[in-house]
């Protein structure tokens, strides 16, 4: 492995010109140099995440500031590590290590929640595209000791969406408490996240899938191991506000008893008003997608309702750093296999408008080279 790579002065990136509507600048940027602890990487490819939206359109009014005008966004970047800073090689990294930046991108790691395991509350974490140059470009800082190795075997378009989108539903499945051989549905089956939802769930820790989508998604859902598919446009309507139709076909298909998990994978308030409806006793609620706009509690989530089923409703960020190695290898292995579309920098705005109108089936990967 060669010693030392040539590091351009500048290279190109992804800038969000004008935060709050769609439009982005590919630029000439500074190259930075690693400081202490950091490593340079070259990135040639990141995944696109409804995240990476909602962040340059400022429409999660949950964040603490405003998107600034020059964000790079992205978080699911993989690359090789072109340059080493000060004191780096102690986390057992050197240059040419194929490696990826998530959401969280940098942890504390001494504070309770990264003692715990909850990489993706620490109290002084980073976010990767949110006020923190993100992966929409060809070079990123990152540090040493929490970069995620990427496995030999597994494509760098393959590993991206593994970062996030792989990474948080591998979590959220975990903590769905469903057992093996139960049903697990999934609220937005055919985007991003909801297709490897579906994949780990029915081929990498025994669940019975549903999916739930609009029917141009049939396919991808059904090919990721969901037993059945369920129709959005079939089985719910405006004229049916309280989804009777859509809840009475979960529970058909469940055998009356309804779901043993919800993942909300989808960015609705309305999907999340569902899928009370969709659980069976015992069951959990795990909410995944992040609603934008005005912020809007669970419509149907009913202290009478939880209590006499014994409901329970949990969330996810995102998982940690062993949960992250752990998708990484289940993709390996090729029990994982994200749907992906490679486009180029150049069409960044483009994707982020098939986004906006639910026209994006799987996930897109930017070929940053």
């Amino acid at each position: 492995m060669a010693s030392t790579v040539e590091v351009p002065k500048q290279h190109k990136a992804c800038v969000y010109d004008k935060p709050g509507a769609v439009s982005i600048k590919v630029e000439m940027i500074d190259t930075p140099e690693p400081g202490p602890g950091e490593v340079l990487i070259r990135l040639t490819h990141s995944g696109v995440c409804h995240s990476d939206y909602g962040i340059m359109m400022n429409s999660w009014k949950s964040l603490p500031f405003p998107t600034a005008p020059g964000q790079i966004g992205g978080h699911e970047g993989v690359g090789t590590i072109a340059k080493l800073g000060p004191g780096a090689e102690l986390a057992g990294v050197k240059i040419g290590d194929r490696v990826g930046v998530k959401w969280v991108s940098r942890i504390c790691g001494s504070c309770l929640a990264c003692l715990e395991g909850y990489d993706g509350v620490c109290f002084n974490q980073a976010v990767s595209g949110y006020y923190t140059p993100g992966t929409f470009q060809q070079y990123v800082l990152g540090p040493a000791d929490y970069v995620t190795p990427i496995p030999d075997s597994l494509s760098s378009p393959e590993a991206a969406p593994m970062l996030c989108a792989g990474l948080t539903t591998y979590a959220a499945l975990k903590r769905s408490n469903a057992k093996a051989g139960q049903w697990v549905l999934v609220s937005g089956a055919g985007g991003g996240l909801g297709h490897i939802a579906c994949q780990l769930g029915a081929r990498g820790m025994g669940f019975r899938m549903i999916g739930i989508d609009t029917a141009s998604k049939r396919e991808l859902v059904l090919s990721s191991g969901a037993e059945h598919f369920v129709d959005l446009g079939a089985h719910a309507s405006a004229s049916d506000p309280d989804a009777t139709a859509l809840t009475a076909e979960v529970h058909r298909l469940t055998g009356g008893l309804g779901a043993a998990a919800v993942l909300v994978c989808t960015a609705s308030n309305a999907a999340y008003a569902q899928a009370m409806g969709f659980l069976r006793f015992g069951g959990t609620l795990v909410c995944v997608g992040m609603p934008e706009g005005a912020l809007t509690p669970i419509a149907a989530a009913f202290p009478n309702t939880m209590c006499a089923k014994m409901l329970s409703i949990t969330s996810v960020a995102v998982g940690n750093r062993r949960e992250a190695r752990e998708v990484l290898e289940f993709a390996a292995r090729g029990v994982v296999t994200s749907h992906v579309r490679l486009e180029r920098m150049e069409g960044l705005a483009g994707v982020f408008a098939e986004m906006a109108e639910g026209r994006l089936i799987g996930r897109v990967v930017l070929d940053l080279s």
